[in-house]
């Protein structure tokens, strides 16, 4: 069975507390059973941070009623790496639901979730000034997803736990 495949009409939502309750209730047993890193990740705080902080936005995807992603993005204090001048959105965090990441379900459920989420930062970083520029550590399972939306390599960053750094530069 093919999955049907996620796009920009279904555009992200501010993170609403069913969205929370979706991750805190369907997500969290699943993705600690299956050793998961993001699975200790607090949403409730990054909302909560959100609310209270202006550079910080929580983003959720829903499909058929159902928070099928999230993001959390900083948008005032970060700066390229490979040209420092410049400003850009930074993704805190990016994760989809279990049963949409390929290595946890194949085929998954949904289809470019987590490239929805990233496309939609890259219009958040033009709607800010920052031309798309769109950086991200990312946990070691995600790589290769980042890699096939060609988003440049940096390295891995002793900074930051040894995460591979990627930055999408301008759109």
């Amino acid at each position: 069975m093919k999955s049907p495949i996620i796009d920009l009409k279904d555009v992200p939502a501010i993170v609403q507390s069913r969205h929370l309750d979706d991750f805190e209730n369907l997500w969290r047993g699943m993705l600690l059973e299956l050793n998961e890193e993001d699975a200790f990740w607090s949403w409730a705080m990054k909302k909560r941070l959100s609310n209270n902080d202006a550079r910080f936005e929580a983003y959720a995807i829903e499909y058929e009623g159902l928070t099928q992603g999230l993001m959390w993005l900083e948008t005032q204090w970060h700066r390229s790496w490979p040209n420092p001048i410049h400003g850009l959105v930074y993704v805190e965090a990016l994760t989809s639901a279990p049963w949409n990441r390929q290595n946890l379900e194949d085929p998954p459920y949904l289809k470019g979730v987590g490239s929805a989420l990233l496309l939609f930062a890259r219009q958040r970083s033009v709607s800010l000034g920052y031309q798309g520029r769109v950086g991200l550590h990312s946990l070691p399972e995600a790589e290769e997803s980042y890699q096939r939306q060609n988003m440049p390599d940096y390295e891995q960053d002793p900074d930051k736990e040894d995460l591979r750094y990627f930055e999408f530069g301008v759109m």
